[in-house]
């Protein structure tokens, strides 16, 4: 419907398996070389990423990677084995840190970053990983990739002409999403507003092809296919001060996606929290990243650099969270 299919299917969606194929304890927690927790929490939430570990536990992409050097999937593929694998209670995560500049140009071993910006570059980095090789290929196939088959979806944008209705769509791929939290005190609300339609302003005029002219139109975003895994970030950083937003945002365990979608009828479409971020410190440059997650066990744990700490659902559900993953 309005979106281009695919010429070619790189990875087959069936061959996701969204539940652990091995159910063990946690594995071992990351050491800090000093500034890099923000490195350490989103491994470790990659890590307890069930259809991820499953792929790369299987050794299926390094069994067929021909790429020359360095290689975000074979090196994620290693770390994630000698993380659930390993008999010591926290291992050096040195491959990652030696490649930073591979991972991400703005990166500077040393230097405290942000943990969103590291995810967000780690997913690039793995999906350019997914496409060597492979030439000349469309948009939409590039986005079926394992990456995109898993952390993928597409937000569909729908203006409406204010004077005769007509309405024109659009659709973007995501592979997270970013939420600006200063007005509400719930995730659910934060959504909400997400999908209530709004009217552009006049320095968005829209060009109605039925009325001829630039016209006073409405805008709404919906989640038009859910990702297996959804990755959401809290805003914390205010975009016009800088100053960090130090507040409490509600957020459930197990959230539904369905009011939120294009079409918000049929089943609901539940995703379950596998994993949180937290920020602590008075700014956004500074601080400390730990995190929060549930291991093939289907217990929660606390990860901070080194440690991991059993904890319950409430403790997790209590945090001041930067970011959130949810898994269908």
């Amino acid at each position: 419907e309005g979106m281009a299919m695919p010429q070619k299917i790189i990875f087959p969606p069936e061959k996701i398996c969204m539940d652990w194929q091995q159910r063990q304890r946690p594995g071992a927690g990351l050491f800090n070389l000093g500034n890099t927790c923000y490195v350490n929490v989103i491994l470790q939430c990659l890590t307890y990423t069930p259809p991820l570990a499953n792929y790369l536990l299987s050794y299926e992409h390094s069994q067929s990677c021909q790429q020359q050097g360095f290689c975000m999937m074979c090196v994620m593929e290693a770390h994630v084995r000698r993380v659930l694998c390993s008999s010591a209670s926290a291992i050096l995560p040195e491959a990652i840190l030696r490649d930073l500049k591979f991972i991400g140009e703005e990166f500077e071993y040393g230097r405290q970053e942000n943990a969103y910006e590291f995810l967000r570059c780690t997913l690039k980095a793995m999906q350019r990983a997914c496409l060597s090789g492979c030439r000349h290929l469309d948009i939409s196939s590039q986005e079926t990739t394992i990456i995109h088959q898993i952390f993928g979806g597409f937000m569909k944008s729908r203006v409406t002409c204010l004077s005769c209705q007509t309405v024109v769509d659009s659709y973007k791929a995501f592979l997270d999403v970013s939420l600006d939290i200063r007005a509400a005190s719930s995730l659910t609300t934060v959504l909400g507003d997400c999908v209530t339609p709004k009217q552009l302003d006049q320095k968005e005029c829209f060009k109605c092809s039925k009325c001829k002219k630039k016209v006073a139109a409405s805008k709404r975003v919906t989640v038009h296919c859910a990702p297996r895994v959804l990755m959401l970030c809290l805003e914390r950083a205010d975009q016009w001060t800088g100053t960090k937003i130090n507040k409490f945002v509600e957020y459930p365990e197990y959230l539904d996606l369905r009011p939120y979608m294009s079409d918000t009828a049929g089943e609901p479409l539940l995703c379950s929290l596998y994993a949180i971020v937290v920020h602590s410190g008075d700014t956004c440059l500074e601080g400390h990243f730990l995190c929060y997650t549930k291991a093939s066990n289907g217990l929660w744990y606390k990860m901070d650099d080194e440690s991991v700490d059993s904890c319950d659902i409430h403790t997790v559900l209590g945090q001041q969270a930067y970011l959130l993953f949810y898994t269908r």
